[in-house]
């Protein structure tokens, strides 16, 4: 059986052992106070949910350990942290820190980090997020090349030696997130790269061949850089040579496409745009398979914008045809991305919940199990 490598990115809030994050959800055991409050917005709103595990912290050794079991016996076997930074410090690391790395069975799954450098606001706080502060922020995404090389020099020494970490060729995986906010922290496009490449040398140092960068993709084939080095735009592809950038796949189809439709035609326009990244750029694309989306459970009052028809079928359909894109690229290794194990508040997650039952899951285990 060919082996593919179905890497499910982790939200890692349903925790209250982050200090910090009382402030957004002050109950004490993470975003599930969100989903808790979660209701219907109009006639046929598919909220409220629940989650079949119930409200689980996911910062508990015993927990991951269950939800490990669960991932990999249905073909899931990489987790893709999102992994903060602010203030000059980690957030939200429990999850993986105290959770995942203390699983017995941890080694059952690889893992590896997507940096969520986006400037974090009143989003997560529900009762602040659709009013006119909401959009107010409290910690910046970008950093500075001083603290880039103190952050990826305590993340490559603790995560990157772990045995289950994520590579490529030998080389850990490192994804940022947010192209244009780390070139504006860093100034300019010539010191990304110069501080891209130490960080390589660094990783190198610890005994690696390399360092494997990877970047998330939006719609456009250019990134805003209002603010640097006086440009406005800048060419997604000429950035991937300057930067020596390695891959690149997608966080969520909401970055690509319309989706406030039926899930069959986003399908469509997807693997429309999976086809276009061979031609439009020279790196190597994994392609992203998301589940849904629908952030209402975030607000008060309605958001519109909610994909329509994402049946765990559905779902499975656009598996195999990310399935079949990678069979076409036989030179690549066989990974796509999935979003997400449990991003419940956008309305797009693998854990079972009492809808679907484990049905995402059953979808992916018929796709790249059976």
């Amino acid at each position: 059986m060919i082996k593919y490598d179905i890497a499910a990115y982790v939200w890692p809030s349903y925790t209250g052992d982050e200090p910090r994050s009382r402030m957004f959800w002050k109950e004490g055991y993470g975003e599930w106070q969100t989903v808790k409050s979660a209701t219907a917005k109009f006639p046929g709103h598919s909220w409220p949910r629940k989650p079949l595990w119930g409200y689980v912290n996911e910062a508990d050794p015993k927990v991951m350990e269950m939800e490990i079991e669960a991932a990999v016996s249905h073909g899931v076997n990489v987790f893709i942290y999102d992994w903060y930074w602010y203030d000059n410090r980690p957030f939200l690391e429990n999850c993986l820190n105290d959770g995942f790395l203390k699983a017995s069975n941890k080694n059952k799954m690889k893992f590896y980090l997507m940096w969520a450098n986006h400037d974090a606001n009143h989003l997560w706080n529900k009762e602040l997020s659709d009013t006119e502060v909401g959009s107010t922020v409290i910690w910046k995404g970008a950093v500075v090349p001083e603290q880039f090389e103190i952050m990826y020099r305590r993340l490559a020494k603790k995560y990157f030696t772990e045995e289950n970490y994520y590579k490529i060729d030998g080389c850990p995986v490192f994804m940022i997130y947010e192209l244009a906010t780390f070139i504006e922290g860093m100034g300019s496009i010539e010191t990304a790269a110069t501080m891209l490449k130490e960080f390589r040398e660094y990783v190198k140092s610890l005994g690696f061949p390399g360092l494997h960068i990877q970047f998330t993709g939006r719609g456009s084939g250019t990134l805003n850089l209002s603010g640097v080095d006086g440009k406005c735009t800048a060419d997604v592809s000429e950035l991937i040579t300057k930067l020596s950038l390695d891959s690149f796949t997608h966080y969520q189809f909401v970055h690509v496409t319309d989706i406030d439709r039926d899930y069959r035609e986003i399908v469509k326009d997807i693997e429309k745009m999976w086809e276009k990244t061979d031609e439009d750029y020279s790196i190597p694309y994994f392609p992203h398979v998301s589940c849904g989306w629908d952030n209402n459970p975030r607000f008060k009052g309605f958001r519109p914008g909610i994909v329509r028809n994402n049946t765990p079928e559905n779902f499975r359909v656009a598996l195999e045809k990310a399935k079949a894109y990678i069979d076409r690229h036989p030179e690549r290794p066989k990974l796509i991305t999935v979003n997400s194990w449990n991003e419940w508040t956008e309305t797009s997650y693998l854990e079972p919940d009492d809808l679907y039952g484990y049905g995402y899951l059953e979808a992916i285990k018929e796709v790249f199990l059976k």
